[in-house]
């Protein structure tokens, strides 16, 4: 692997994101809605018209079709697309960050399960256990491949994540979901250690929003409902690249 240039494995990623998205693009619309995410095969939401390999290809065939139903010509969202290219961009950052390695795969699965899963759970207030429970043990299996000898690290922030947002939802059930517990799930398991400050930065990032909610709505905020996830998914985001710093800045303030 060494032999190729880091822009060739991280383009390869890119297009293999590319693909994992355009699958995401399907869940996101059937796991909702308790539909099979195989069969029957991608069609037009509108007509139902079974779509043809050409318009399959990830973002080309959304702009070549000018955002439209090659049948019925109804406008297909810009969200396809979206879902797709961010997929794409996760996966290449993973591998030109961390190079074609285990921790890059790693950090490509955790961004490439990151991205369904925040968009539904905006929509539904939803989190996939059809999505996150396997990117969990794949996500700790190959975190562990890419350093054996500190595997209880990865399966201690695992288990140490979600038991502290289980017992959050136990505490507090409006305010946690069990979905939130199993994402936590995945993230210690890739981010290790890290997974301290993914968790401080999501409860930042919800904590000045519901601040922000206060202030525009007054105590009617106190009874809104406001997905957890995505707050989950930025912190796991900022602590993929940030974290070990983070963590050496603070260890160095307490020595």
């Amino acid at each position: 692997m060494s032999a190729a240039p880091l822009w060739y494995w991280a383009a390869l990623a890119g297009v293999l994101g590319l693909c994992v998205g355009s699958f995401s693009t399907v869940a996101v619309s059937r796991w909702p809605a308790g539909e099979s995410l195989v069969r029957p095969r991608s069609r037009c939401t509108t007509c139902a018209r079974t779509l043809g390999p050409a318009e399959l290809v990830p973002v080309l065939s959304w702009l070549a079709l000018r955002a439209r139903c090659r049948g019925c010509g109804s406008r297909i969202s810009w969200t396809y697309p979206a879902i797709e290219l961010a997929s794409g961009a996760l996966a290449a950052a993973a591998i030109l960050s961390f190079g074609p390695t285990w921790e890059g795969a790693a950090a490509a699965i955790l961004g490439l399960a990151l991205v369904p899963v925040v968009v539904i759970d905006l929509r539904h207030r939803l989190i996939p256990d059809v999505i996150v429970l396997p990117a969990a043990v794949l996500g700790l299996a190959v975190a562990t491949a890419a350093d054996p000898a500190r595997w209880w690290v990865y399966l201690s922030a695992a288990a140490g994540a979600a038991g502290f947002l289980l017992l959050l939802a136990l505490v507090h059930p409006g305010g946690m979901g069990l979905g939130d517990v199993k994402l936590a799930l995945l993230l210690g398991g890739v981010l290790g250690a890290s997974v301290v400050p993914a968790l401080a930065i999501a409860f930042g990032i919800g904590a000045a929003l519901g601040v922000v909610a206060l202030v525009r709505f007054g105590p009617a905020a106190r009874k809104m409902a406001i997905p957890f996830g995505p707050f989950l998914a930025a912190g796991a985001l900022a602590a993929l690249w940030l974290g070990p710093a983070m963590i050496g800045w603070y260890a160095e303030r307490l020595s």
